[in-house]
């Protein structure tokens, strides 16, 4: 069954736009546990932009339930990591210029670089997932690459209209979830999901988890951080309790 962790990302948004000590992420995190999330989400960027080397530290001291850190797969990261030792490591791809994260890790072209840090990682007992688009190719290379998981990106099924090219979207999805469980990997799906198209996603058969951000904090600001966070973990549910996609 499918779970929430939360992406406190934009509550550091908040924060570094004026430089100051509030919103704090990680009283943000203790909220979203409070609230019933199974984890916490953090995308530690190389420029800085959000979550700072600081909120790593002490959201490691922190987070009681899962601590999940989004990175690239780069010598920095990689050190950064094996100091802090988060419960898992999402590897996903980044361009400086980028608002947010655009498509995919590119498994299939990376493939011999990502092993290598996903050796090293998993060496030191911390499980990696990689953040890929929905496809056969990418999935299969990330079997490859030796990752525990994959982070099927939601993007193209969030951003297409209402009607069949959605449900094309939707069936991608499934049956690329399905192809990475026959692989022997676990399955996790995130980026643009929101309370009118978490449901389907939530429904996918062996679904593990649902990261979710944007929408949450967003939703945070009219009604409060932990009745949003409630309000997705209801909606999931609900996924949960209809007959596997």
């Amino acid at each position: 069954m499918a779970r929430l962790c939360v992406n406190v990302d934009h509550v550091a948004t908040v924060r570094q736009a004026r430089r100051a000590r509030e919103p704090d992420p990680v009283e943000a995190a203790k909220i979203c546990e409070k609230s019933g999330a199974a984890g916490i989400t953090i995308h530690l960027r190389e420029d800085r932009r959000h979550i700072q080397h600081s909120d790593l530290e002490r959201l490691r001291e922190t987070v009681t339930t899962f601590l999940n850190l989004e990175m690239a797969a780069t010598d920095e990261m990689v050190r950064i990591a094996l100091e802090q030792r988060p419960d898992q490591v999402t590897l996903v791809p980044e361009n400086r210029e980028e608002i947010t994260t655009e498509g995919g890790l590119d498994a299939i072209g990376q493939e011999a670089a990502i092993r290598r840090v996903v050796e090293r990682l998993q060496e030191a007992g911390i499980p990696v997932s990689l953040f890929v688009d929905p496809t056969r190719e990418q999935i299969e290379a990330s079997a490859r690459t030796g990752a525990r998981l994959v982070e099927l990106h939601t993007g193209r099924y969030c951003n297409a209209p209402e009607g069949p090219e959605r449900d094309q979207e939707l069936k991608s999805l499934v049956v690329e979830s399905a192809r990475a469980q026959e692989l022997g990997l676990i399955v996790n799906a995130g980026h643009g999901l929101h309370y009118d198209n978490v449901v389907p996603v939530a429904a996918i058969g062996g679904m593990n988890e649902l990261n979710i951000g944007h929408t949450i904090i967003s939703r945070a600001i009219m009604v409060g951080l932990e009745l949003a966070v409630r309000e997705m973990i209801d909606l999931i549910d609900e996924g949960n309790s209809l007959s596997p996609l």
